[in-house]
């Protein structure tokens, strides 16, 4: 096709293949983040055969970049053995990352995007000096009023979806003040307990065996809540993005689409804060 009168090559649309070429980095550096990256999976400092090999790369090739990461102190070699491992500025830059994360900046697109998509009431919550503590919410636009649950809210740890993500998660030492007098106050009419050791520890490995938590008609009669933990780098739950609304509202089931979106937003964050899901066994 003829090109139009006082048109050059620049004003014609770019091709999908165009745009994708002028969003390319630089091959070099994703390279050697992947020599960086298998070290760090390893979990050990690794021979440079067995790194050159695990990077489907020539053991030249590797080396070039290992020279230049111990320059700026991202790799450093045993004197020993002469295997590479993370160096100190790699330590420096874990740090700086843990320091700069923000887990509230971080959630709050996804727990709009919760919001958006489910119409429910979404919240925020992290273990606070006297529990579960309600940082942030969201409405949805089916949301109803809970008035019960504002921001710097403390939830129960057995009758909540928030509580009882932090009960499967937290050491036992954290919750057990907490958990004890719960269990004292719960009380049926004739004076018996409501929840028996034996059901606290069933509490605990549903919520671990599902990764998500659930409370119906507890915390607030006729509504229903779903939680799923957000954890570091080191694999400590920090916070938790909850799904609160009536009973019927949507789908609460543990394996429903609605859970595996909440645990989906909540394994975004984690994985922004530096978590890496532990490897399952076969």
């Amino acid at each position: 096709m003829a090109k139009k009168a006082g048109t050059t090559d620049k004003d014609a649309p770019q091709s999908p293949a165009k745009t994708a070429s002028s969003r390319r980095g630089i091959q070099s550096i994703e390279v050697g983040f992947r020599i960086l990256d298998k070290i760090r999976q390893s979990g050990r400092p690794l021979p440079l055969k067995e790194l050159a090999e695990a990077c489907q790369l020539t053991v030249p090739n590797v080396h070039y970049y290992l020279v230049s990461f111990q320059k700026v102190g991202l790799v450093v070699q045993q004197s020993d053995t002469g295997y590479y491992g993370l160096g100190p500025y790699a330590l420096r830059l874990g740090l700086a990352a843990l320091e700069q994360f923000d887990v509230f900046t971080t959630a709050r697109p996804a727990m709009a995007e919760l919001a958006a998509s489910t119409g429910q009431t979404v919240f925020l919550g992290v273990w606070g000096n006297k529990g579960p503590t309600i940082v942030y919410r969201v409405e949805g636009s089916r949301s109803r009023p809970l008035l019960e649950l504002r921001v710097g809210s403390v939830l129960p740890l057995l009758s909540s979806a928030l509580g009882r993500n932090f009960l499967a998660h937290l050491p036992r030492a954290n919750t057990r003040d907490l958990l004890e007098q719960e269990m004292a106050s719960l009380q049926h009419a004739d004076g018996q307990r409501k929840y028996t050791e034996k059901d606290v520890e069933a509490l605990r490995e549903e919520v671990l065996a599902h990764h998500i938590s659930r409370c119906r008609d507890a915390l607030l009669p006729h509504f229903t809540s779903m939680s799923a933990p957000i954890f570091d780098m080191l694999g400590e739950m920090k916070a938790a993005i909850t799904l609160m609304g009536p009973v019927g509202s949507f789908d609460d089931a543990l394996d429903s689409i609605t859970a595996r979106t909440l645990s989906e937003k909540a394994r975004s964050i984690s994985e922004a804060a530096g978590w890496t899901a532990p490897a399952t066994t076969a």
